[in-house]
């Protein structure tokens, strides 16, 4: 009887030491009811959420959440107080928060965990998380779902997955939008509604969004947005097609010309390739495309932009060898992975529905990689062909290709592979912290999705970055147009070295590509400020157009022009000449100098009569050099000649030194414009968790840097041509073209609500970068005298004291006050 009642209480006993031996967050994650939810009934829960407009991106949601537990109700409380890496204290958050939910979060954000503390004999745990509304997608936010209704309707649904039966008090502040109770329960307290002890089911209402959110939002998803886009790539080509063509040689007769229609063929060809590009690009991510599609499309196209390229032009076949045989055995490693992917046991469509074991991984890495290494090579090899054809790469550089093609390859090959191995290790270090994101609380332990997860993202790399990579090729656009430009330039000058010398600047197609050039450069970089993509094919013609029209107007107002070109032609024609202008521009700065001593009655080394009667000489000598019918204004001396002339004896060498000073002035700017960008604390979230975010601040880095350089490249090649007698009035000729198309993006902004003070700084560095770059370049014109100053801010003193030096520095530091000022708003 004994032995008969222990046999019937066997299966028992091993059920209890099961139970015992298994950790208690195994049981927990085995059987939902040891969450004890029942016990979860005494508890209190305030629960707040708020909406705020005043984010110009987008609709911000904040949801707060504070729940009181008596320990001595729920046996999992203690566990809560536990480090919040731990296992258990997940597993009780968990039970707290999500209950049985273990669907993925990817709209709710999250900036700290859950502040937990001791409140007497209850433990307080405060739950704080923030969403966005950018979409039309639904958003789970804490214990609240929100809803697309209609038009700009939004419907927000109390819907909390555990706690239903606990005290509730729940608060909503529509933050001014405007709001309508559906459950009729709600009590109005100073613009807030609030609901206590109704059932969390009963807790609904509609929110109205403003118009200007809405039309972002239709816009967004809507099939203009994308023609928005396609029109960007469509009016760069045709721009890029149409100064190339102009740019081409009538009758190409000789050699030289023979090679400037090889580089106006390799400009035309880049139009054509990078607009059909973007179509597939487009293509692919409107579309669902199976992984196996999306990296066959990839690889092939990275492999015939690479060979289209031909960055062996013109040199020996061993160079064509080296290039083909790494481009062509890269695309046939990924392209194994395609064709063959059971070798690393992955299924036909690539995304396998478990964690991939090491062999799989190794095959998506090497699929994703040459995917990106292919067009990460592409673009090295059309940067090297345009500058190359331009004549752009130091002789050095050209040697060593030529004597060690191989060598070269191979450097140029790791060095790609480096960056790539850089962006793959970027991509699952951030997609791991967003699984953790999005699963929390439960982490790896919510379901089996997590081996899905991780092939699907592995699956889809190469589409991701080159998304990215391709967005910025607009710098190659801008070296095409530079080379061209060089080309063009660097012929000329040695076929008439004399009448080169003596040109005011860029001529005809000249003009179009300097135009160009600070337009896909500069311009294009202020409509990324600016926010909207549907911008930047306007942007790009208004920056042309008003660049134009500053030039037709300013012209005949520039020192030089009024002058006459007969001065040009024969006393700049050469060095020599050059060289008696600067030394007459020498004599009247001292000239000046002793005529200001000997006007407040010091001892100067000259007398009135004899100062004044070299003045005279300098004013005959300026006059016998113009047009006998077009004598030049009183005020215009052989300072301003100098000065509006330039450190340089030719304007592209002016344009290359004023680039140079851009650059570095532009740096103090790029950092402020950086950093402000990373100011709101969901920026600097994403840095974490958005693959392509980390990359992405160094590509913005360069693309600032390129813009400020840009702007001073067409600040010295313009600087004979613009108006104004004082040098900063050229630089704000040239500002006042970039500030057309700006104020026009102001003003729609304005209107649509969208965002518009990071585009007004970034114009008031334009003005700054622009400001320093042309005093700088008085200072270089003037830059043998400053052996008798004590600094180069001295040699400024005294060239800008003749010319008003107060009215020049108050100018500059006015600009300098307003972009601190503007920056350091925004910044707080």
């Amino acid at each position: 009887m004994t032995g008969i009642r222990w046999r019937q209480l066997l299966p028992l006993i091993v059920a209890t030491l099961m139970w015992w031996g298994c950790s208690p967050s195994e049981a927990l994650q085995n059987d939902s009811s040891r969450c004890r939810e029942s016990q979860l009934e005494s508890s209190r829960v305030d629960a707040v959420i708020q909406f705020d407009q005043h984010d110009k991106d987008a609709i911000k949601i904040r949801s707060d959440m504070t729940v009181d537990i008596p320990m001595s109700e729920w046996p999992l409380a203690d566990r809560l107080l536990l480090d919040k890496h731990s296992e258990d204290y997940r597993n009780a958050m968990q039970c707290l928060l999500r209950g049985k939910d273990t669907s993925l979060r990817k709209t709710e954000w999250r900036f700290h965990e859950p502040e937990v503390k001791e409140q007497g004999q209850d433990i307080r745990v405060r739950y704080e998380s923030y969403a966005w509304i950018r979409n039309y997608d639904p958003i789970k936010l804490g214990p609240w779902v929100i809803k697309w209704k209609k038009g700009s309707t939004w419907t927000a649904q109390f819907s909390p997955t555990t706690l239903r039966k606990s005290h509730w008090k729940v608060e909503a502040d529509p933050g001014g939008l405007r709001f309508d109770d559906t459950s009729k329960t709600a009590s109005p307290d100073d613009g807030r509604w609030m609901w206590e002890g109704d059932p969390p089911s009963r807790v609904t209402f509609d929110l109205g969004l403003p118009w200007q959110h809405s039309w972002i939002l239709t816009y967004g998803r809507s099939f203009w947005s994308k023609i928005g886009i396609g029109a960007w790539w469509v009016c760069a080509s045709v721009v890029v097609a149409l100064a190339a063509l102009r740019g081409r040689p009538r009758r190409p007769s000789s050699e030289s010309d023979g090679r400037k229609d090889s580089a106006v063929q390799a400009v035309l060809q880049w139009a054509a390739l990078s607009g059909s590009v973007a179509v597939m690009l487009l293509v692919i991510s409107s579309r669902h495309v199976s992984p196996p599609w999306n990296a066959f499309m990839c690889i092939s196209a990275g492999l015939a932009l690479t060979l289209v390229a031909r960055p062996w032009l013109g040199g020996t076949p061993l160079q064509a060898r080296a290039v083909r045989g790494a481009v062509i055995s890269v695309a046939a490693a990924g392209l194994l992975v395609v064709v063959a992917p059971h070798l690393f046991y992955l299924p036909p469509h690539l995304v396998s529905k478990t964690e991939p074991s090491v062999l799989g991984k190794v095959g998506y890495a090497l699929m994703g990689l040459a995917a990106v290494w292919l067009w990460l090579a592409a673009m090295t090899a059309w940067a090297w062909r345009f500058a190359r054809e331009g004549l752009m790469v130091p002789d050095s550089w050209t040697d060593k290709w030529n004597r060690a093609p191989v060598l070269c390859v191979t450097a140029v090959s790791l060095a790609l592979a480096v960056v790539a191995g850089g962006l793959l290790g970027c991509l699952c270090w951030t997609n791991e912290k967003q699984w953790e994101r999005n699963s929390w609380p439960a982490g790896l332990s919510a379901g089996q999705t997590h081996g899905q997860y991780v092939s699907n993202y592995l699956a889809n790399f190469s589409l991701s970055h080159l998304t990215l990579i391709f967005a910025d090729s607009w710098v190659l656009t801008g070296i095409a147009l530079l080379a061209l430009l060089s080309y063009r330039t660097r012929t000329r000058r040695q076929a008439d070295e004399n009448r080169e010398r003596s040109a005011s600047g860029p001529e005809g197609p000249d003009v179009l590509l300097t135009a160009a050039v600070f337009a896909f450069t500069a311009g294009l970089q202020g409509a990324t400020v600016a926010g909207s993509a549907a911008q930047y094919p306007i942007w790009l013609l208004l920056n042309i157009a008003s660049l134009f029209g500053i030039l037709a107007v300013g012209r005949r107002w520039s020192v030089l022009n009024r002058l006459g070109e007969t001065f040009c032609l024969h006393r700049m024609r050469d060095e020599g000449w050059r060289r008696e202008l600067m030394d007459r521009a020498h004599e009247f700065r001292f000239l000046e100098n002793e005529s200001r001593v000997l006007g407040k009655g010091g001892a100067a080394s000259m007398t009135l009569d004899q100062v004044e009667a070299r003045q005279r000489d300098l004013r005959q000598w300026l006059l016998a050099g113009c047009d006998s019918d077009r004598p030049p204004p009183a005020h215009v001396s052989v300072m301003d000649i100098a000065l509006a002339w330039g450190p340089e004896g030719h304007w592209w060498d002016n344009a290359v030194r004023a680039a140079r000073v851009a650059f570095w002035f532009g740096i103090p700017g790029t950092v402020g414009l950086l950093l402000l960008e990373l100011q709101p604390r969901l920026q600097q979230m994403r840095l974490r968790y958005e693959p392509t975010a980390l990359p992405e601040i160094v590509v913005k880095f360069i693309a600032f840097q390129a813009a400020w350089a840009a702007a001073g490249f067409a600040l010295g090649a313009l600087w004979r041509l613009l108006p104004g007698r004082p040098s900063p009035v050229r630089a704000l000729s040239l500002v006042l073209a970039y500030a057309v198309p700006a104020c026009l993006a102001v003003l729609l902004n304005f209107f649509i609500g969208g965002a518009f003070t990071h585009l007004l700084l970034y114009s008031l560095f334009m003005a700054v970068v622009l400001t320093a770059t042309s005093i700088v370049t008085d200072a270089s014109t003037f830059s043998e005298d400053q052996q008798y100053t004590h600094s180069r801010f001295a040699l400024v003193v005294s060239i800008y004291r003749l010319q008003g030096f107060a009215a020049y520095v108050a100018w500059f530091l006015a600009q300098l006050a307003a972009a601190a000022t503007l920056w350091e708003y925004l910044i707080d």
